[in-house]
């Protein structure tokens, strides 16, 4: 693992009150991505994932190191912050959609940080959390780019196309712009999810979807606020919930 500046003392610290605290927390984010696909990306802080329930005592444990804590955005974010260095406490999507459940635990892949062992979020939860986000400042199309062409051997592919559930057009998008942009690995994606998703948009060919949803806000907090306010599109957000109950 390569080392990312002065900070990664503040990285080291971070890790070694979570490890003593012993609440289970994934690395996620830009060291997640250098782990698994070997890309050094910098980066300005650390992602931390944990389960919903474990949020509030992960900045508690945190809080007694002598950090800076608050939970930014009630239902998905909290952060930690130490000076200029930050760590972002995550536990669901930022879309909502999603929380970090047992999967991502379950699938981990242990590794080492800086002399301290951790666990790291899955590949398809990597790139399955990525694929959402698609903002005018960012957007993490390039990060699943990499993702399938260095480690689409080791993905449960099956796994993957079963996390996007109902999303399945959003996997085959980014699929196909991998084939684009890495034509000679094209053949990296298993045959038999391209056919799959093919034959699903196939079966939707010519069949309306329901009247006046707005899937946009899935992928941007901004970017569709004209067709929710002035169009009186529905969000689709607010139907997912109520069928998450």
């Amino acid at each position: 693992m390569k080392q990312y500046g002065l900070n990664h003392l503040f990285y080291q610290r971070t890790v070694q009150v979570l490890n003593e605290a012993g609440i289970p927390y994934l690395i996620g984010g830009a060291f997640a991505l250098d782990f698994h696909v070997g890309i050094d990306r910098k980066t300005k802080d650390l992602d931390v994932f944990v389960r919903p329930e474990h949020a509030q005592p992960v900045l508690d444990e945190l809080a007694k190191a002598g950090y800076q804590t608050e939970m930014t955005e009630p239902g998905w974010l909290g952060k930690a912050f130490c000076g200029a260095d930050f760590v972002d406490v995550i536990y669901a999507f930022g879309n909502r959609i999603a929380q970090i459940d047992d999967g991502w635990f379950e699938h981990a892949v242990p590794g080492e940080l800086w002399g301290q062992p951790v666990l790291f979020s899955p590949l398809e939860e990597s790139l399955w959390s990525k694929a959402f986000v698609m903002e005018r400042d960012r957007y993490d199309g390039a990060d699943i780019a990499h993702i399938i062409l260095k480690s689409a051997d080791r993905m449960d592919w099956d796994r993957l196309l079963a996390r996007f559930g109902p999303d399945w057009r959003v996997l085959l998008a980014h699929l196909i712009l991998t084939g684009y942009v890495f034509p000679e690995h094209r053949a990296r994606i298993p045959q038999h999810i391209m056919r799959e998703l093919l034959c699903r948009l196939q079966a939707e060919l010519g069949t309306p979807g329901p009247d006046g949803l707005c899937y946009g806000p899935f992928f941007s907090r901004n970017q569709y606020t004209f067709d929710l306010e002035e169009l009186g599109m529905v969000d689709a957000r607010t139907l997912r919930a109520a069928e998450a109950g």
